[in-house]
């Protein structure tokens, strides 16, 4: 059987369909690998949310046409562009949308077979099915692991591409997502990362009503997993059912990561976002949710935003003093409500404007970090350096985005997945260093 590699792009979210990909081939008997220098074949599974992350696809793709690999485009890319993306790169061999992974296996044996046909697998209206019996071929396989319970989106964000690349918001049943689990478990995983568009928004399609609540309940009885993160939860959906799931679970992690994308009301109303206070909201969680870490993320130059709507958000944050916090320059996307508004802001501007929350954030971080100087903090243990030192994460980071504890070398012994207790004894803007207790 050939031999077939494959490169990721984009989200968390990206990573699981990679997976699922992988786990179709190597059950078909196809030999796997991350090394594309192995093979003839390679998937380059695309991130289409703004420009910045086509260009990264689009370079692998381009990279790999001029080593002579025959190259597969999956995902949002191709979904986005359809034939474009042919008549851009005719060199690539097949193209699969981002419902249509199941029929990798399909695609491959018939690229392999003849050399001359192009293979084009994109449905004009994107509808994600999870494909449920099969197993992930996991590519980052450690003691954290996402697992994705829903894909598509039902709102219409004025900046977002995501509903026409994904389709309509569709959950994946309790028992299949806590059987996941079960088997995350039996590897080894001991923290589950639940993803989605949307997560709070979980089983609004299949149980006619929010079940994020219940899947949590449910998750927390699977035994070996200690920890489970909520990722990408919608401000108008964290519910006070949620508040007290978070409150009184002793795996669910106090960390929510709940993207709020501006401050001012004139511009979310432009966003097409939730009109709810988020000052009120975020407090109502500090004051439920002892400990509570908060990550959000906020767009500067959306269409219309001036120095008024700008000093509000710097206040805002200011103010807010968010333990996390992503910032990310708007970016004009076709065919989104907001790529045809007046009032576009320069990219001078933005890029200045993005700047100045970094910095703002910096110290925020930094004061928040130096706080927990002599503090002990549940870790999770990511890997060991050579000098016998543990590399881990506190409770307050997620994976792969935020900050990391650099642990002393201790006569204790701890494996990659363990949960320890970490006395913090120093701190920068992002990174903690401690001592296990």
């Amino acid at each position: 059987m050939k031999k077939v590699a494959l490169i990721n792009h984009g989200c968390a979210k990206n990573l699981v369909d990679s997976e699922l990909m992988l786990g179709m081939l190597a059950e078909a008997g196809f030999e796997i690998t991350l090394d594309e220098t192995e093979c003839d074949v390679v998937i380059v599974n695309t991130c289409s949310f703004i420009h910045d992350a086509e260009a990264e696809s689009v370079q692998s793709i381009l990279q790999m046409v001029n080593e002579g690999k025959k190259v597969i485009i999956t995902g949002c890319l191709p979904q986005r562009h359809k034939m474009e993306i042919h008549e851009a790169i005719p060199e690539a061999v097949a193209m699969v949308g981002t419902s249509d992974i199941a029929k990798i296996v399909d695609v491959v044996k018939r690229i392999t077979a003849n050399k001359d046909e192009f293979v084009y697998e994109i449905a004009e209206k994107p509808e994600y099915i999870y494909p449920e019996m099969i197993e992930r071929q996991q590519i980052t396989v450690g003691a954290s692991s996402y697992i994705k319970i829903a894909d598509g989106c039902n709102y219409q964000c004025g900046y977002c591409i995501i509903p026409q690349l994904r389709g309509v918001y569709r959950s994946r049943t309790i028992e299949n997502i806590v059987d996941e689990a079960k088997k995350l478990a039996q590897k080894g995983v001991t923290e589950i990362v639940l993803v989605a568009q949307d997560t709070t928004s979980y089983g609004i399609d299949i149980y006619e009503k929010p079940s994020l609540a219940k899947l949590l309940t449910e998750l927390e009885k699977v035994e070996g997993i200690q920890w489970i993160r909520v990722m990408y939860a919608y401000p108008s959906m964290f519910t006070d059912e949620l508040i007290d799931v978070f409150k009184n679970s002793k795996k669910i992690v106090k960390y929510i990561d709940i993207p709020l994308q501006h401050s001012h009301p004139d511009i979310l109303k432009a966003m097409k976002r939730p009109g709810v206070s988020y000052e009120a909201l975020i407090n109502k969680i500090r004051e439920n949710i002892d400990g509570v870490s908060i990550r959000t993320t906020f767009i500067v130059g959306y269409p219309g935003e001036n120095e008024e709507h700008f000093k509000h958000l710097k206040e805002f944050i200011s103010k807010m003093k968010f333990d996390r916090l992503g910032v990310f320059e708007y970016s004009r996307e076709k065919n989104t409500y907001s790529y045809d508004l007046d009032e576009q802001v320069s990219a001078k501007i933005k890029t200045a404007r993005k700047n100045e929350i970094m910095k703002l954030q910096q110290k925020i971080s930094k004061d928040i970090n130096q706080s927990l100087i002599g503090k002990t903090i549940p870790c999770i243990v990511e890997a060991m350096t050579d000098d016998g030192g543990v590399v881990g994460r506190t409770y307050r980071d997620a994976p792969e985005i935020d900050g990391m504890i650099f642990i002393e070398p201790s006569d204790e012994p701890v494996l990659p997945g363990d949960i320890i207790s970490v006395k913090v004894t120093d701190a920068s803007e992002y990174d903690l260093w401690g001592t296990i207790v």
